[in-house]
């Protein structure tokens, strides 16, 4: 399989799951757009990932209409197309709803779902031009939650109802399909390592069906797939990949 001549761009790729999409992406030929708002990780990204292809940050904040067009142009003006794009970017706000503000629900909104919806829109007639296909990230908390989640919780099972909804509206020149991650452990993607997120122990891992939290790698594969000729009768679907965490009852 290769993307050879092939655009992709990708939101929140500076760094986490985003990065390693770029990474794969450039291990198939693809020429990868890093659409990031953080520029720090994204020039780091674009640093790390240039001996390995094509590859260009373009600072984007994918709540804003006008930055998400100027991330089109600029990608269009370069490439002259677009085939694939990658939903990725998130942020959380996990707050009691008797603390989170309605500022804060929303920004959480318009960046989670409002800008997947954008970036949508404005890639849109050059994914048609190419048969291409979007991806976007959601998560397991779309199905599920812990408490004071949601705004996240809400934003992502957005995702997933945009997801089927594009499909139809842009389909059959365009497939869009959606990946629901559960715990993945992103520490190698980060370019300071994050205090926050503990090293993973024997419990974390054996209490996956699957004998161990996810990887980055495991989110990259589906979405590779998901843009291949090979899933070219799948579109509009909700790709869940947690380790069997979601189908697991849990009493006590």
């Amino acid at each position: 399989m290769s993307f050879k001549n092939k655009v992709a761009i990708v939101t929140g790729g500076g760094q986490g799951i985003g990065l390693a999409l770029c990474e794969r992406f450039l291990k198939q030929k693809a020429t990868v757009v890093i659409a990031e708002v953080d520029s720090k990780s994204g020039s780091l990204a674009e640093k790390y990932l240039s001996a390995q292809g094509n590859v260009q940050f373009i600072e984007t904040n994918i709540a804003r209409e006008k930055s998400v067009q100027s991330l089109v142009e600029q990608t269009v003006k370069r490439y002259g197309r677009i085939d694939f794009l990658v939903n990725n970017a998130a942020i959380s706000c996990n707050k009691a709803i008797f603390a989170i503000t309605f500022a804060e629900w929303k920004k959480v909104i318009a960046v989670n779902l409002s800008g997947a919806f954008l970036c949508s829109k404005y890639c849109a007639d050059y994914l048609k031009k190419s048969q291409g296909a979007i991806v976007n990230i959601a998560s397991t908390r779309a199905m599920m939650s812990e408490a004071n989640t949601e705004a996240y919780s809400a934003s992502k099972a957005g995702i997933a109802g945009l997801t089927h909804a594009l499909a139809i509206s842009l389909g059959p020149e365009v497939r869009v399909n959606c990946i629901s991650p559960g715990w993945i452990d992103t520490n190698q993607y980060l370019h300071t390592p994050n205090p926050a997120l503990a090293p993973m122990r024997e419990a974390d891992h054996s209490q996956h069906p699957a004998g161990r939290v996810g990887l980055p790698g495991d989110i990259a594969e589906m979405v590779i797939y998901l843009c291949s000729e090979k899933s070219g009768f799948i579109t509009g679907q909700n790709f869940v990949i947690d380790g069997g965490m979601t189908k697991k009852m849990i009493y006590g």
